[in-house]
């Protein structure tokens, strides 16, 4: 038994693992008049089913939407880290937050991790490249010039005022993004396209703010509540998992239905007016003549409670935490290849081979992730069939370090601090993540061998991860 179960973490390791250089991915032509232009589009704290094509029948989300009808749709995407500092590396990198070891309150992303990223490969390939809103990333001095031809990094507050009129922070980071298309006539580029919406502003009470044109919105609508938000669920809980830092937000957001209606409803309103700047930007690019070659991908940095288990935030390991909303519009695909919808497991980790499989530029060997360009030609001979997440945080009591595996019935969740804490759900038969099954003894050979597993996994990223002696080059 015990071979036979080493034998099978092995065989997922090398799945897991595996780079992607051999897809039998379609070629594009990588001559810099064919390459594709892609704008990648990363919201902050956008959970997977905020979004109409994902489900939601209440959120307005028409240009996403249309974008996911008109493309590929990933219905089970996740991020390695629901963090967005830790997440938005890994975005840049394709690597997982233990190799690339960069969090809140860690020292600076290391340069040779940079000197990898999608943005620094593209613009050595020739591409235009360019960064606005959120970078959400401490690196050493002169990297950012490094990486982008033209950046606008942006921060709160939300609304500030601009030529004596009120104007949304969503707004000015489209503003900029147009006006970085509009200096790309001459060259294939690439706009990293990073909002701050719908994060909250945590120092404000009221949290959320959006555009006077998303007023009216979800106003005449009751916003259902989370079945697990009966406080039974949360009294249920252990003791560890109520002095988080999702219940202290819970009260700043959720601890009244009043308050769970109003603020909900003003997340919405936040996606609503990113959705309004992305129909503005699709109408530059058919006014400038761009349309036909710009791929456009969208993803979360993580994902967010709406108050399911008397929490709010991200962090932890439940779905509503490490879900997220991501698709893959590509105009260059036949109407045959458009809206398909899949339900393999992908993760933010996969975005950056991604982008450099796009401009036909080659894949570093140490990223981490697989090219979703594998899935252009339909579902993939092989693919992962399960998925590794972690939240690593120094030094803070109220944010656990903790992490999952997560595969196509069972998701595993386990606590450095608290080993003697475990989770195993069903997630096929308990989508709530309601019911714990770590502890029944039907269960322990399942426990073991996915606390096995995860030990392997952890033992390889660790062992990826670079001193800190290297050289610019």
């Amino acid at each position: 038994m015990r071979n036979l179960e080493v034998l099978i973490i092995a065989l997922i390791l090398t799945s897991y693992f595996c780079s992607c250089k051999n897809t039998g991915i379609e070629k594009y032509s990588t001559d810099n008049e064919c390459k594709p232009n892609i704008i990648l589009i990363v919201t902050d704290d956008q959970r997977w089913d905020a979004m109409g094509y994902a489900g939601n029948s209440i959120i307005k989300t028409p240009s996403m939407d249309k974008l996911a009808d008109e493309g590929l749709f990933f219905s089970n995407a996740f991020v390695t880290t629901p963090i967005c500092a830790a997440s938005r590396a890994t975005l840049l990198t394709g690597l997982y937050e233990r190799t690339h070891d960069y969090t809140f309150g860690k020292p600076n992303l290391d340069n040779e991790y940079m000197y990898e990223s999608y943005p620094y490969l593209l613009r050595k390939s020739g591409y235009r490249t360019g960064m606005v809103g959120k970078f959400g990333i401490e690196v050493n001095e002169g990297i950012e010039d490094s990486l982008f031809d033209w950046k606008k990094n942006t921060a709160w507050p939300y609304l500030r005022e601009v030529n004596g009129e009120k104007v949304h922070l969503a707004d000015i980071n489209g503003n900029y993004a147009i006006e970085f298309i509009k200096t790309c006539k001459d060259h294939p580029f690439c706009l990293s396209l990073s909002f701050w919406s719908p994060h909250a502003d945590d120092g404000a009470e009221e949290q959320y703010f959006w555009p006077e044109y998303c007023d009216s919105l979800y106003n005449d609508i009751e916003i259902p509540l989370p079945v697990t938000s009966d406080p039974a669920f949360f009294e249920a809980l252990p003791e560890y998992l109520k002095t988080t830092m999702n219940r202290v937000r819970w009260y700043w957001r959720y601890d009244t239905p009043e308050k769970h209606q109003r603020m909900v409803k003003g997340y919405y309103r936040m996606i609503s007016a990113v959705d309004s700047v992305i129909a503005r930007i699709r109408l530059t690019l058919e006014q400038e003549g761009l349309s036909d070659n710009t791929v456009i991908i969208l993803m979360g940095d993580n994902g967010y409670f709406l108050g399911e288990r008397g929490y709010a935030g991200k962090w932890l390991m439940y779905e509503q935490s490490i879900r997220v909303p991501l698709f893959i519009y590509d105009p260059r695909q036949p109407e045959t290849r458009k809206g398909i919808t899949y339900e393999e497991m992908v993760l933010n980790v996969d975005i950056t081979p991604t982008i450099l499989s796009m401009a036909g530029v080659d894949i570093p060997e140490r990223y981490q992730g697989k090219s979703l360009m594998a899935f252009y030609n339909g579902k993939p001979y092989e693919w992962r069939n399960g998925i590794f997440c972690e939240h690593r945080l120094e030094d803070n009591d109220l944010l656990p370090k903790t992490e999952c595996y997560r595969d196509d019935t069972f998701k595993f969740i386990r606590y450095e601090d608290k080993p003697d804490l475990i989770e195993l759900y069903n997630h096929l038969d308990d989508p709530n993540e309601s019911r714990n099954l770590a502890y029944d003894d039907k269960y322990s050979e399942k426990v073991e061998y996915y606390r096995h597993l995860c030990d392997t996994i952890v033992d390889e990223l660790i062992a990826a991860r670079i001193g800190r002696n290297f050289q610019t080059p």
